[in-house]
């Protein structure tokens, strides 16, 4: 334990001379320099690793000796990863996996993490290709691909991963096989923030439903575009997508409009001209913050084309706490529950965790004596939530002025996780004006 912690203690002396700067002035030196930091981070990337897969298998010893089932031992160590790692769960998850692989079935790969002639991403892509192959046939890859480091010299990631591709064709055929066919229960669909005020609505489907949906909206968009319409192809492509998916009414020469949902925080003079904004969220997605009058232009589409549209208000104090809100749907839905997605801005309150709320969590349990308040409530993902149940997570509110939780994991280590300010609001700051007089300002 000791030699860890000062494993540690040197990384740390490392951070701080390489914070300190002192960059050469010579300009060999200085790709010297460039050149010798990507190897230092494939190098820690290596033994982050090594140290993960090492905590994994000694909290499973722990928790073996304590009577723990075995199905049940382990829990939360991703998660411990991620917050250590400032990742989201998910990918700390992937991470502990990819330090399991390298060290148990990959050691040459692992080898050249080490020795920074691969990256992490590019490792990380080298087991993806190989994860329908034994542990015996991944052996035999990783010797082929990485066993001679000068192999790697001058390989780009696409020519990578080509070669792991044949040579796991060449070895089992029929796993490679079984593999595509079982690509298609992974079909799903995503969203994703876009510059300014745009999305990415993305799906993943089987090749052949994926080619024909484009080709249909390709070519009815250019039937459209043949009888006068005077929008781009790609524009009228979307258009058709958001209307035969809502069932809204493709409008001419104009973006589809759509039922929407704007959350503001603001007050309600500010819909008549305000500049405060707004944002645009449903269950499940995450919000995205919107200027005022982009807002008022969503709401007058949905209006003049009679479609479903409404507004919730949102309350704020002076310290910028949520404290309140109106109905925001026709039918009864939980308040607080909908409170504690408006409060979270709908993401997962775990440090570093951006998935969307699936969750609303009591940060003290109930059978610990916790209550169904907004004060004892916070939302989180589905990860995240079984994460905090492993033995020895502990998580209480602390009185701040936006709604805190603190995080102890098993090991002691500390995290805080506040509500993110609502949109438009600033933190307070005292100025002093002269000696002995201040002003809160905003």
């Amino acid at each position: 334990m000791s030699s860890r912690r000062s494993l540690a203690a040197q990384a740390a002396d490392l951070a701080v001379a390489l914070r300190s700067g002192g960059l050469p002035e010579d300009s060999a030196a200085l790709i010297d320099l460039i050149g010798e930091l990507e190897t230092l981070k494939s190098a820690a990337c290596a033994a982050q690793g090594e140290a993960a897969v090492a905590y994994d298998a000694a909290r499973r010893s722990v928790e073996s000796a304590q009577g723990v089932p075995a199905r049940r031992q382990g829990r939360g160590v991703a998660a411990e990863i991620a917050l250590a790692r400032r990742e989201s769960p998910h990918r700390g998850q992937t991470l502990l996996g990819l330090g399991k692989i390298l060290h148990h079935e990959m050691p040459h790969t692992r080898a050249r993490l080490a020795d920074g002639r691969l990256s992490e991403f590019r490792a990380i892509l080298l087991v993806r290709e190989t994860a329908c192959l034994t542990a015996e046939q991944r052996l035999f890859v990783d010797e082929e691909l990485c066993a001679d480091p000068a192999a790697l010299d001058g390989i780009g990631t696409r020519e990578l991963v080509a070669r792991a591709k044949r040579a796991a064709y060449e070895i089992d055929p029929a796993a490679v096989v079984r593999r595509a066919r079982n690509a298609e229960s992974d079909r799903n669909v995503t969203v994703r923030p876009a510059p300014d005020t745009m999305t990415y609505l993305t799906s993943l489907l089987p090749v052949a439903q994926g080619v024909a949906v484009h080709a249909v909206l390709g070519r009815d968009a250019d039937a459209l575009r043949a009888k006068g319409d005077t929008r781009g192809r790609g524009q009228l492509m979307a258009d058709l997508l958001v209307a035969r998916i809502t069932g809204a009414d493709l409008v001419p020469d104009a973006p589809t409009p759509v039922p929407v949902m704007v959350n503001l925080t603001m007050a309600d003079t500010t819909l008549l001209g305000g500049h405060r904004p707004a944002e645009i969220g449903a269950e499940g997605v995450v919000p995205e913050t919107v200027p005022a009058e982009i807002a008022r232009c969503l709401l007058s589409r949905a209006l003049t084309a009679d479609v479903g549209a409404w507004i919730r208000q949102l309350y704020v104090n002076h310290t910028g706490r949520l404290i309140g809100m109106t109905s925001k749907q026709r039918l009864y839905a939980d308040g607080l529950a909908d409170f504690l997605s408006a409060r979270d801005l709908g993401i997962c309150r775990t440090p570093f965790c951006d998935a969307p709320i699936r969750h609303r969590d009591h940060v003290q349990p109930v059978h610990a004596g916790g209550e169904t308040t907004a004060d004892n409530g916070q939302g989180l993902c589905e990860a995240c939530n079984q994460a905090k149940e492993a033995p020895d997570w502990r998580q209480w509110s602390v009185d701040d002025l936006r709604h805190t939780v603190e995080i102890r994991t098993p090991t002691g280590h500390r995290y805080r996780s506040q509500a993110p300010p609502p949109v438009g609001w600033r933190e307070p700051r005292w100025v002093n004006n002269r000696p002995g007089v201040y002003t809160l300002v905003a």
